[in-house]
């Protein structure tokens, strides 16, 4: 890890609000930059997405006298997944949470990354033993922050709540919420609807409360879904669509790397 300049998780107390998703398109954001690598972690053991959403299913990593080599999306965005070692998508990944940590502290003790610039590590939801186990193996080399998802509605914001709890318990800094699914904007009428209601205010009034930045939402767009189901990256696909603003999002998450390192 002495080669990654900036580490950041992608957590939610929630399953479903689409941090695979973000952490793939914040992945694929930060690459349009060719000067900078880009690398992508999913430590998601049970349900890795990242091949898929990435387009990299079939493929396998190839071990080199330096470690495990990740698989490459471009030149400068290198990913590695736990779905890269099964047989089929299909296979269920049945393990203890001992072996998933040791498979973890494999990802990030022998993976060659390379000197990186932004390792994104998406997670699964929760408050267990991958979140514990990332933090602890890299609690000396320095990870600056977590962007934390969710969606509007307060069945998501309640267990998000303790994700945030889990952050401050940690002392790992948050660089933000990102409120995913943020109604849905008709691309014939451009009116835009509540698909999930705020209905206690959304991320925006959590924010306030807790003293966290909503670092911006994120409108439904079923073109996202095409692309994650086929790989591409969205921003290139669909250059016009209303959640292409995300890209203020990933500047906001490079300005509070720059101001960590």
């Amino acid at each position: 890890m002495s080669t990654v300049k900036h580490k950041i998780l992608v957590l939610s107390g929630k399953g479903g609000v689409g941090k695979s998703t973000f952490s793939a398109h914040l992945a694929h954001g930060l690459a349009e930059d060719e000067g900078k690598q880009i690398a992508l972690l999913d430590v998601d053991i049970c349900g890795p997405s990242i091949p898929k959403i990435m387009g990299l299913e079939g493929e396998q990593v190839h071990q080199s006298g330096s470690g495990w080599s990740p698989v490459y999306v471009e030149d400068n965005l290198a990913v590695m997944s736990v779905g890269f070692l099964l047989g089929s998508p299909d296979d269920a990944v049945i393990w203890r949470g001992p072996k998933k940590n040791g498979m973890i502290k494999q990802f990030l003790r022998d993976v060659d990354w390379g000197e990186v610039d932004f390792l994104i590590v998406d997670t699964p939801p929760g408050t267990s033993d991958e979140h514990l186990s990332v933090i602890q193996y890299l609690s000396g080399a320095h990870i600056d922050g977590a962007v934390i998802i969710t969606t509007p509605q307060e069945v998501s914001l309640q267990d998000v709540r303790k994700e945030i709890n889990f952050c401050l318990k940690v002392k790992l800094p948050i660089i933000g919420v990102v409120e995913n699914m943020s109604g849905f904007i008709c691309p014939k009428c451009k009116n835009e609807s509540q698909i999930f209601p705020p209905t206690t205010g959304g991320a925006e009034k959590m924010c306030s409360d807790l003293g966290i930045p909503l670092l911006g939402r994120v409108p439904l767009d079923p073109n996202i879904g095409k692309s994650c189901d086929t790989g591409k990256s969205f921003f290139t696909e669909i250059p016009d669509s209303p959640a292409t603003l995300s890209t203020l999002i990933i500047q906001k998450i490079q300005e509070f790397c720059s101001q960590r390192h």
